[in-house]
């Protein structure tokens, strides 16, 4: 069992910056492949970022270059580096981990946090 815990959500004016920080406990996470997903109001929860148990890692277009996925296995922390926000970043970050696959959808992941809000005024 893997007990996920985020961090780091708050307000930010547009063309600010944020850090989302992902605890994990329970079973060691190095193996697993760790992802970020969001989900704005009304909208379904979509792909954001993830990272593989080899540290590559894979963007969703609208947040490749702005966007950072990083982790520390020592620490058992997944990081997102979220650079030059937009008003459309605006939504519920969510963190997740699966050990066995590294899918880009939601419902392929077994292991989820309770999310950490992200706001973007324009």
């Amino acid at each position: 069992q893997v007990h996920l815990v985020e961090s780091g959500g708050g307000s930010v004016q547009a063309g600010g910056s944020l850090r989302l920080s992902c605890e994990a406990s329970g079973s060691s996470t190095s193996g697993y492949c760790m992802g970020w997903f969001r989900q704005a109001p009304g909208k379904e929860r979509e792909f954001v970022s993830s990272i593989n148990s080899r540290n590559i890692p894979t963007y969703t277009a609208p947040v490749k270059d702005r966007f950072t996925i990083s982790r520390d296995n020592a620490k058992k922390t997944l990081y997102l580096q979220m650079n030059s926000l937009k008003s459309e970043d605006t939504a519920m970050y969510y963190c997740a981990a699966d050990r066995d696959h590294c899918y880009t959808s939601a419902t392929r992941f077994p292991y989820w946090g309770q999310g950490t809000m992200v706001l973007v005024d324009s």
